[in-house]
């Protein structure tokens, strides 16, 4: 009996001029069933499913939707034989309310006129089906990333999609928001859609996947079910070569305060949030989506409006009022979303690395010179090891691993003592995050105070000496080591301390 598949990709490769992108790739998803997709960046994931989906046209193969073969030459096709992709970066029109955008495609009815009761209506249980309760009236704008991203995924399902492909859907879910989704998904699979599940989570993929497919160079390694491998076998299969440990020991000597923030606030967003760090020290932020967690370090480096508070620096109080006032006092932001605020991805990797600092590079005219700046832009490149042609690249080209790396060396081309670092992992393959938790614990060791925050908790468990958690923009509690674990954080990130103060646990 020949088994049946949702969609099927049967021997599809694709190139692009002189890359081979896909090989011989072979791939299918059953009717109720989460097929998860892993692999580095630069993998062919992405390049795999934008052939599914229409974006791309395949140069050899097959592909069968419900046993048969179709030629998919568009996303608009792609929609038509019911597929759709949610993709990482999501594609909304902030001005426009959740229903809106939900329904962009069939907004009008009779004679143009809109029934915006039936389009309400429709979208809030299309919202409250994927397990979420979000005002389908509000515009998207006003929205947190978060539901951003489950009003996207519903748009999708508004098309009764029967294969729907996520790409790293919880990258900016709280792990609450991450147990609706699943269940979401859960639903999804019952009604027998067929679903790809992409992420670098692998405690994710172990939990949610029926199935798991690993890609490498344009090719898949194999396709194992999640009781038969552990992570480390399925790492060991992304990257070619075993990993013996996720998170590098550290080793640091802590020593003297290098940052201390007092009473600062910000109208309800932001309550009187005092902490410090110490050179050499990583310090968690850790708290459920709209805890604050972003808002507080954007107000320290000036990015946002502060009502109250202070901020010190070795015993001197900075008055910052803008980014620029951070810099020059040696504070630096990597920010959640690089892409936007963290580098400009049509300049090359030379003159993203040395913009802030760019007196260095330039002559007494104001003239860049531009062999001292590849020069600089070049010693940073290695220091870090970003993989690129050279450092005249555009940073578009590179993979998000290595994006992420030349906003790190932007900043440490400026002496900064203070890195403030926000999702710092996100979307970033296995082995680039290996990469990036060394090269935190080798600026840790160069006597820097780091300030992470990371919606990943084992980052937060693995790379932290102390953790704050921040509960509705307040502080509910500081954890030191060997407090530090799931529990504790869940706990003072749902229900704070109890008695309205912060609290110190070192202790399960």
């Amino acid at each position: 009996m020949t088994e049946s598949y949702r969609v099927e990709i049967i021997n599809v490769s694709k190139s692009f001029r002189a890359v081979h992108a896909l090989t011989d790739v072979s791939f299918n998803v059953k009717p109720g069933e989460i097929h998860a997709l892993v692999g580095e960046n630069g993998a062919g994931k992405s390049t795999l499913m934008k052939v599914l989906s229409g974006v791309y046209r395949k140069d050899s193969g097959t592909i069968k939707v419900d046993g048969k073969p179709v030629e998919i030459r568009s996303p608009h096709e792609g929609r038509q034989l019911g597929i759709g992709i949610v993709y990482q970066e999501l594609a909304l029109i902030p001005d426009l309310t959740a229903a809106e955008n939900i329904f962009i495609k069939r907004l009008s009815g009779g004679w143009g006129l809109i029934d915006w009761r039936d389009l309400n209506q429709r979208a809030g249980e299309l919202l409250r089906g994927v397990g979420f309760d979000i005002d389908p009236r509000r515009k998207v704008s006003h929205l947190s990333v978060a539901y951003q991203q489950i009003v996207e995924i519903s748009r999708e399902l508004s098309e009764n999609v029967r294969v729907l492909i996520l790409d790293e859907p919880t990258s900016v879910l709280a792990p609450r928001e991450v147990e609706q989704l699943f269940t979401a998904l859960q639903k999804l699979k019952a009604q027998g859609v067929g679903l790809v599940y992409i992420s670098h989570r692998l405690d994710e993929i172990f939990r949610i996947a029926d199935r798991i497919t690993v890609l490498k160079d344009g090719a898949v390694v194999g396709t194992v079910l999640p009781g038969e491998v552990t992570p480390d076998n399925l790492i060991s299969m992304m990257i070619g070569r075993r990993l013996s440990t996720l998170f590098p020991r550290r080793d640091c000597r802590i020593g003297e305060e290098v940052l201390r923030v007092e009473g600062l606030s910000r109208g309800s967003r932001i309550g009187n949030v005092s902490f410090a760090v110490r050179a050499g020290e990583v310090l968690g932020i850790a708290g459920l989506v709209g805890s604050g967690r972003s808002e507080i370090v954007r107000a320290v480096f000036g990015a946002e409006m502060i009502q109250k508070g202070k901020i010190v620096m070795a015993d001197r109080p900075l008055k910052i009022r803008s980014p620029r006032d951070a810099v020059q006092s040696g504070i630096a932001l990597v920010p959640e979303n690089r892409k936007e605020q963290g580098v400009i991805l049509t300049m090359p990797i030379r003159k993203n690395i040395t913009m802030p600092n760019i007196r260095q590079v330039t002559g007494v005219m104001g003239i860049v010179r531009e062999r001292k700046e590849r020069r600089l832009a070049q010693q940073f490149a290695e220091k870090l090891q970003i993989k690129a042609r050279d450092v005249d690249q555009e940073v578009a080209d590179l993979s998000g691993g290595n994006q992420q790396k030349v906003v790190l060396a932007k900043w440490l081309s400026t002496n900064c003592r203070v890195i403030l670092l926000d999702e710092p992992t996100r979307g970033v393959d296995v082995g680039a995050k290996v990469e990036i938790y060394n090269l935190i614990n080798e600026l840790a060791a160069s006597g820097l105070g780091i300030v992470l925050i990371s919606s990943e908790m084992m980052e937060i468990i693995g790379l932290c000496d102390r953790v704050m958690v921040l509960r509705e923009g307040r502080v509910a509690g500081m954890l030191e080591k060997p407090g530090i674990t799931e529990v504790n954080i869940m706990r003072l990130a749902v229900q704070g301390a109890g008695n309205g103060t912060a609290v110190a646990l070192q202790t399960n």
